[in-house]
């Protein structure tokens, strides 16, 4: 009996011995990668790490292992290494685009745009029916200053994804820089506000807090509805505290309808937020501006703290404004021009963003 065997085996050349171990090999490589995978959902991101590598310690042939581990570095801010491990994914996956869009996407954040571009083409030619790849040429259009291009890309994937956040976030933003605002306004009300407060995946870019509240306010302003974009901007402030455009556009709101008490209070919230993106947005620590608004917010939130101050929507939801120091008030950008009708306002300081 033992001599049969011996004879199937030199026969045979034991294949199918080293068949059956490698099918072990790969079965406990993916148990370990779907390990990971669960780890990372979780946002355990050091004990993902540790499963997907050994997953490629056990089998380094395994593309979704790769995928996780690229993942998992770029979360944890090992940038070079993980893309390197994605490139193999795409190669042991001989181009999947799932992997191409995931690269591209990595290569548009690190500002490699041109790379970004490349992979969304390749992936392009082998799914042209998923809308994140059209998302990402979007994405990639808009950072090469193609609006057009790019609004011809996210209007593709909405085709193909009517309820797409991401998109029609972005969507809002070109019309936004377009002063298109009818455009903007449309955009915006088909936008399915539960889904854009979802946690975005890593198919797609971050939606900043508030920043969809934030756009409609400033179309409504320029479209003369004042009221309703005052309201707009005060939940874009509420729903992204860490952000200061809101405040400095409802400061440059309350200046123009003629309520400087009003602007010092948001002023003064946006420079407890961040000093630094007040003075870079236009608002600056200066001397005393000459024109007769700026003279009427004499002494300023800089030198004395203030208390139950209205603000632009009638009252201050963030409480008393403090005082920052001495010696000089807040000038107003120099392109500020104080509206001649209250149907059209100014929009006030040049727009900063946290992305």
């Amino acid at each position: 009996m033992a001599t049969t065997i011996g004879v199937m085996c030199v026969q045979s050349g034991c294949r199918g011995i080293v068949k059956f171990g490698e099918s072990r090999q790969t079965v406990a490589a993916r148990r370990l990668s779907r390990q990971g995978l669960k780890a990372a959902r979780e946002g355990e991101w050091m004990v993902a790490e540790t499963l997907f590598s050994e997953s490629l310690d056990v089998s380094d042939n395994n593309d979704a292992a790769h995928r996780g581990l690229a993942d998992t570095l770029w979360q944890r801010g090992r940038r070079n290494d993980a893309i390197e491990h994605l490139k193999q994914a795409v190669q042991l996956s001989a181009g999947d685009p799932k992997h191409l869009q995931r690269l591209g996407r990595m290569y548009l954040e690190l500002g490699r745009v041109d790379e970004a571009a490349r992979q969304c083409e390749i992936a392009l030619q082998s799914d042209r029916e998923w809308a994140a790849l059209w998302a990402l040429r979007g994405d990639c259009e808009n950072a090469q200053g193609r609006p057009d291009a790019a609004l011809a890309a996210y209007h593709r994937a909405l085709s193909l994804q009517p309820d797409y956040p991401y998109v029609q976030l972005q969507t809002a933003e070109i019309y936004h820089q377009q002063k298109r605002h009818d455009r903007l306004l449309a955009t915006l009300d088909r936008l399915n506000e539960s889904s854009a407060s979802q946690m975005v995946n890593q198919t797609d870019g971050g939606i900043v807090p508030g920043r969809a509240d934030l756009l409609r306010g400033l179309a409504m302003r320029e479209l003369g509805r004042i009221e309703e974009s005052n309201r707009y901007l005060i939940a874009a402030a509420e729903k992204n505290p860490a952000d200061v455009t809101a405040r400095l556009q409802l400061a440059a709101a309350s200046i123009a309808d003629g309520d400087p008490a009003s602007a010092q209070a948001w002023l003064a919230q946006a420079m407890r937020v961040d000093p630094e993106a007040v003075a870079a947005s236009g608002w600056v620590r200066s001397g005393i501006d000459t024109t007769e608004v700026a003279n009427s917010m004499i002494p300023s939130a800089m030198e004395n703290p203030m208390t139950g101050v209205r603000t632009a929507g009638g009252t201050n939801p963030y409480g008393s404004a403090s005082s920052y120091g001495n010696g000089s008030a807040y000038q107003l950008p120099p392109d500020f021009q104080v509206p001649t009708s209250r149907s059209r306002m100014a929009v006030g300081p040049v727009e900063t963003e946290n992305r």
